[in-house]
């Protein structure tokens, strides 16, 4: 079983949480249980798809939660793009929480093409991160 807590995406995605708390905390109150509800469940499944995928025994199975965490941080950036031009984030708010959702994403993207591969296939070993050959470990 992998640390995921020890992933430095999995610390960047739990900070956009906490950012992504704070921003909302002044949208207007007929939006907490939209736009502020959505957009704070789309940030915190970011890193709760880590911890799950980071459980589970095979990479193709990781692979399948990083692929849901993504899915949710391009949820996040539209949101943030939403609510920016809504007027409710601070175009400041909106530009770091952007930013904070840029580097997410690349570094999630760079952690699937390491345990599944370009082709979908894994690449990594689930438990011991060794790379795969076609008849077991390299």
């Amino acid at each position: 079983m992998r640390n995921i807590e020890q992933y430095d995406v999995f610390r960047l995605s739990d900070e956009l949480v906490l950012r992504v708390y704070d921003g909302t905390r002044k949208f207007p109150r007929d939006e907490m249980y939209a736009l502020v509800s959505q957009l704070r469940r789309a940030a915190y499944s970011i890193p709760l798809n880590l911890v799950e995928g980071a459980t589970r025994p095979s990479a193709k199975d990781f692979g399948y939660f990083l692929n849901i965490a993504i899915g949710s941080c391009e949820e996040v950036r539209y949101l943030i793009s939403l609510a920016g031009r809504l007027g409710y984030l601070p175009e400041d708010s909106r530009r770091a929480l952007a930013d904070d959702y840029e580097k997410v994403k690349m570094m999630l993207t760079k952690l699937r093409s390491a345990v599944v591969g370009r082709a979908g296939r894994p690449q990594l070993d689930a438990v011991s991160g060794m790379r795969l050959a076609e008849g077991g470990l390299r």
